[in-house]
């Protein structure tokens, strides 16, 4: 069940609540506009097949594939019918009025987490599937995937983070990013942005303020703007979660609550 800390923080689980269903796509919304203003997540499981397009308004989207050295191999997308290569731990970035299908080649299911900015008032749009160019479109440039392996981990105290999706791939608005947390737990603080997470690995216990509950991987965490937080690594290896904040800037940057 979701927990709600102070400040309107909320902890749920990745498939909690009723999914939406459509094709071979089920869909779990985690953050939307009745939590949060502007940034949401969502959780996209994809069994074999094509998936239905996946068509973005006037939003910027992002993606990330959850790790599955089984079956990425088996993955393909395509962007306004533009076939991408994707390789494990990758970011995806959709422009607005783009449309992305996903081709799932293998035998189970797949997962991406999503998170949209601004989060359109509608839940989206669903076109058949693109598998070649459309006429009026172009094969976006920059390559908008991003491989977590192919980016330099940046030190901040004792952690450290890799940005995926930001400017250079075209982003104005958001940005995702990768982060590693050490055992223990770090001093209580905020930032001047709306964030989600999702928990990749590990066990800990999200903080705000004065308030916490356990987390551990496949927890789902929406963090209002100017929050007080912390998120304690409560296990003896790494604590690993993927970020998504808007409106766009650096993970290094947090301010000190005390």
């Amino acid at each position: 069940m979701a927990v709600t800390l102070a400040g309107g923080c909320r902890v749920s689980d990745m498939r909690e609540g009723d999914p939406f269903d459509f094709g071979n796509l089920t869909m779990w919304t985690q953050v939307h506009r009745g939590h949060a203003k502007a940034i949401s997540l969502r959780v996209l499981e994809v069994r074999p097949g094509i998936s239905q397009g996946i068509l973005n308004t006037d939003c910027e989207e992002i993606f990330y594939l959850l790790p599955d050295e089984d079956q990425i191999a088996e993955v393909e997308i395509f962007i306004d019918g533009w076939r991408h290569a994707l390789r494990p731990h990758s970011g995806v970035y959709l422009r607005p009025q783009q449309t992305l299908t996903i081709e799932n080649g293998g035998r189970s299911p797949i997962v991406f987490i999503s998170s949209r900015c601004p989060e359109p008032i509608s839940s989206g749009n669903y076109v058949p599937p693109l598998r070649s160019p459309l006429p009026d479109s172009t094969r976006p440039d920059p390559e908008p995937i991003v491989c977590l392996a192919d980016q330099k981990a940046q030190p901040t105290a004792d952690r450290w983070y890799r940005v995926l999706i930001d400017e250079r791939v075209g982003s104005t608005q958001v940005t995702q990013f990768v982060g590693s947390i050490p055992p223990g737990r770090a001093p209580d603080h905020f930032h001047n942005y709306e964030e989600v997470l999702f928990i990749l690995n590990g066990d800990g216990r999200m903080w705000a303020g004065e308030t916490n509950t356990p987390i551990s991987a496949g927890a789902c965490i929406y963090l209002p703007r100017g929050q007080v937080h912390c998120v304690e690594n409560t296990g003896a290896g790494e604590l690993r979660l993927l970020g998504v904040f808007y409106p766009a800037g650096s993970p290094s940057v947090r301010y000190d609550a005390s």
